[in-house]
């Protein structure tokens, strides 16, 4: 087994971890330019997508609220139906019944609503796994 000399332009074994370390820092850094980059665009679609869908928000409220009077008009039907006050009365009390309902709803599925226990069950475990090392 014959050993040639080292020659003074082979690199030796530090200058290859010190390239390797900044070739490796200099890829995680691209990485994370790369990951900020992306979020930017993403951020940037998520708030105008948030802000079409308050617009949306707002114009379906009022279209509730027209949709409340055009009801009540529709109960008093020109004099000939209920009168104003009654009719407006109506379709205030089954929107509050409709809100009752869906509360009372809600509040039932967030009963349901349970810890985690088997990730904090698995948590506990690896805990004690490693305080006994």
């Amino acid at each position: 087994m014959a050993t040639e000399p080292v020659k003074d332009t082979d690199p030796t074994i530090g200058r290859l971890i010190s390239d390797a370390s900044r070739d490796i820092s200099t890829l995680i850094n691209k990485e994370i330019q790369l990951a900020k980059s992306e979020l930017k665009v993403s951020v940037k679609a998520g708030g105008t997508g948030i802000g079409l869908f308050a617009g949306a928000a707002f114009l379906g409220l009022l279209a509730v609220i027209m949709l409340s009077a055009t009801i009540a008009y529709f109960l008093h039907w020109n004099g000939r139906g209920l009168d104003l006050h009654w009719a407006f009365l109506i379709v205030t009390l089954v929107y509050l019944a409709i809100g009752a309902l869906l509360g009372f709803l809600g509040y039932r599925k967030v009963r349901q609503v349970k810890a985690p226990q088997r990730a904090i069950h698995q948590a506990q475990e690896t805990k004690d796994i490693l305080k006994r090392g």
